[in-house]
Formats: structure tokens, sequence, C-alpha cells
């Protein structure tokens, strides 16, 4: 098609309905959407702990049943299922193990918890097996250390 031609039929519907970008960008601040590097490289963090405790629990015999199951409560990073066992699995990456064992806050237990119950309500087939709410650590120049129960549904 060259420049000459009229726009096709299909593109021209496509056009009106939005879904071809124009060929100008639309005026706005871009340096106001870009997320911090801060940001990013905590995220990254965050997405490489939770592939290393997920490698960690399929070692272990588990089968991973979701990652980063969002809700309007909060997050779930991991919910793996071993024999009749649910596990809903925080992730946590700091400097030491330490400081990551400390970082699970009540306030973060009680989201999680309610995100566990949001996960059970759209997976009615996993709700006769035992629930359990586990922690994995991960720090640098360590392996995964994993908290079994490491909290429960009443904190």
């Amino acid at each position: 098609m060259t420049t000459d031609d009229p726009p096709s039929p299909v593109s021209r519907t496509l056009k009106r309905r939005g879904t071809i970008a124009p060929k100008t960008p639309a005026p706005e601040n871009r340096a106001a959407k870009t997320p911090a590097p801060e940001r990013v490289a905590a995220f990254q963090t965050g997405l490489s702990a939770e592939s290393k405790a997920s490698a960690y629990l399929i070692a272990k015999g588990y089968r991973i049943l979701a990652r980063r199951f969002r809700t309007s409560y909060g997050e779930i990073d991991i919910v793996a299922k071993r024999r009749n066992l649910i596990a809903f699995i925080e992730v946590k990456a700091r400097a030491s193990l330490d400081a990551a064992a400390y970082s699970v806050t009540p306030q973060q237990q009680q989201r999680i918890v309610a995100a566990a119950q949001v996960w059970l309500m759209t997976h009615p087939e996993h709700a006769a097996f035992e629930m359990r709410f586990d922690a994995i650590l991960i720090a640098p120049k360590h392996l995964p250390k994993h908290l079994t129960a490491a909290f429960d549904a009443g904190a």
C-alpha cells in the first residue's frame, strides 16, 4: 500500500474504534509515569526471590498452584500444594535472614489471610484441604529458609 492509496476499510474501522494508536503521541508528562529506579530494583529482587522460593518448594515436593495471586485485600506470593495441604507462602528477600523474618508484619499477615480466603472462594475444590501460612526467607549467600506455619489465621 502506497501513501496515495486510500486506507483499507479494516484500517478505518480500527482507527475509529481507537485500537490503532495515533501517529503523534499525546502530550503528557512521561517522567511522572516512570517508576523510581529503587522501586524497579525492589520489584526485580522480589520476582527473583519468588522464583528461587518456587524452585525450592518444587524440590521439596510441592506443586505450585499460583504465584502473585492478587486480590483487593492483598497479594499471596505463592500458593503451593503438597498431598492434602495447601500452603499460602509469603516470600521475603532482605540483606539477612533475620531482617527477612522480622519483615512479616501483623498487618501483612492479616492481608495474606484475607487474600487466602478469597483464593479459597475462587478454588472451592481445595476447601477441604489443610491450610497453612508459611514464609520463605531469602538472603544473599544463604539457602532459602522455609518457615512452616510462620503464622496462623487468628493472628
